[in-house]
């Protein structure tokens, strides 16, 4: 590698719960830089999991929802003798996280709820549960990466 290694940017916690997770979060919810409106639609959603479901902590929910969509495995295309394979790769730590945020916050915006806060809570409670599209989606990509495990021997 010519280049240096970009340096990582610190990501100070959110101010409510102190959890860094809900400020990566926040981050990919944004839209023009409204940082502020996306923070108040993910404390609007964490509110909305509260008073769906008792006796839960919202924080809790978005956890084991994000825990539940986030991917180990995936495929990549590969150039073998003038045939493209896919071929199953495991996921960076880095990666896995940002995946499933960006999966949820992408199924989310496609739901029928009213409000994104609605949306969001809706996604949220539903991969908790183990359903959703944005489960879906992960379960898609392991059975993808199965499915292709045979040119696993390709792997760069």
């Amino acid at each position: 590698m010519r280049r240096r290694k970009a340096k990582k940017i610190t990501i100070l916690p959110d101010p409510r719960f102190n959890e860094i997770l809900v400020t990566k979060f926040v981050n990919n919810l944004m839209y023009d830089g409204k940082k502020t409106l996306a923070f108040k639609i993910f404390y609007d959603a964490i509110d909305i999991i509260e008073s769906k479901i008792e006796d839960s902590v919202g924080l809790d929910i978005f956890k084991k929802g994000l825990e539940n969509v986030t991917p180990s495995v995936e495929v990549r295309s590969r150039r073998v003798g003038g045939a493209t394979f896919q071929i199953p790769t495991p996921v960076r730590e880095d990666r896995k996280q940002s995946l499933a945020m960006k999966w949820m916050i992408g199924y989310s915006r496609k739901r029928n709820e009213k409000t994104m806060a609605n949306r969001l809570a809706a996604e949220f409670i539903a991969a908790s549960k183990e359903e959703g599209a944005a489960y879906k989606k992960k379960e898609d990509t392991l059975r993808m990466a199965e499915a292709n495990k045979a040119f696993s021997h390709f792997r760069f």
